[in-house]
């Protein structure tokens, strides 16, 4: 894989590899002890820590939740200074119990030596809950 360390372009190869499901860039885009904040107090909200847990756990844990092949995302933009990456993205798919996802996320990454180090991600959480874990 071509490495790059420009911020931005690490952030937008990331988030093109989610929508693409380039499992291998995705799992390459995070520093080894990155850490993802999900704020709130749905069953997912946490600090993640480790590449792993991130990509393995998080990331993957939601994939169930989707019904296979509805999940589309689309990066609406980036604002770059510095390590310091903010992009603002939706993710829209119908649910296996038989709901639409439709969110508008935000997330906050820090890039080091061209890794993900941090990200805090900010979403509509109650969209989240009543969608996604309804029984909760």
């Amino acid at each position: 894989m071509t490495m790059t360390t420009d911020p931005r372009t690490v952030v937008v190869r990331y988030v093109e590899a989610v929508r693409d499901g380039d499992a291998d860039v995705i799992l390459d885009s995070f520093a080894q002890d990155a850490t993802w904040h999900y704020p709130g107090d749905l069953p997912v909200s946490k600090v993640w820590r480790g590449r792993r847990a991130i990509v393995e756990e998080f990331l993957g844990g939601m994939g169930p939740a989707f019904v296979p092949g509805t999940l589309e995302i689309e990066l609406i933009g980036t604002i770059a200074e510095g390590d310091r990456v903010v992009a603002e993205w939706t993710s829209k798919a119908r649910t296996v119990q038989g709901g639409v996802y439709d969110n508008r996320c935000l997330g906050i990454f820090t890039v080091r030596e061209g890794r993900i180090v941090s990200v805090v991600e900010y979403a509509d959480t109650r969209h989240v809950a009543a969608v996604l874990f309804p029984e909760g």
